[in-house]
């Protein structure tokens, strides 16, 4: 059975994404006894947060999007796989994860992993949405990439 995303509910889904991001990061800066973890994780919480406004904003165009039919059934099933795939897919297990997490290293790879996830997501995304949205897609997928960039810079410095 095919699932068939509309723009609105694509935004949705990225909103979804940058709430659980928010959700981990900061329990991480909660929990964290090392200052520059605790900086690093407050700057990416802060950063998921103006995500989420600017995903917000692309909600009242969001209604005019219509996946093409070429990419109808295998790739609505496609995007599926990557929702349900993701490293943060539920706000309680988010929770969850970054409580249980044992040390900064391991909270920093989990940060990584869900990073990962979030630029295939939007990559997939910015290809089906209109050329208007892509530019805005491809702002947060820098973002992104700084954030991958920034985890792993202080996953070597804590090693």
């Amino acid at each position: 059975m095919s699932i068939s995303f509309s723009g609105s509910e694509l935004i949705n889904i990225a909103i979804g994404v940058e709430k659980r991001g928010i959700a981990f990061y900061d329990t991480m800066v909660k929990s964290t006894r090392n200052t520059e973890a605790r900086k690093v994780f407050q700057s990416l919480t802060d950063m998921e947060r103006q995500h989420i406004q600017i995903f917000q904003n692309m909600l009242a165009e969001a209604d005019k999007y219509q996946m093409p039919d070429a990419y109808a059934a295998e790739y609505t099933t496609y995007l599926q796989a990557l929702v349900d795939s993701a490293v943060f897919t539920d706000d309680f297990i988010t929770s969850e994860m970054a409580t249980r997490v044992g040390s900064d290293i391991e909270a920093i790879e989990l940060g990584i992993s869900a990073e990962k996830d979030s630029i295939l997501f939007y990559y997939e995304m910015k290809e089906i949405m209109p050329k208007r949205a892509q530019l805005t897609v491809n702002k947060i997928l820098a973002e992104e990439k700084s954030h991958l960039r920034l985890l792993s810079e202080l996953k070597k410095k804590l090693k």
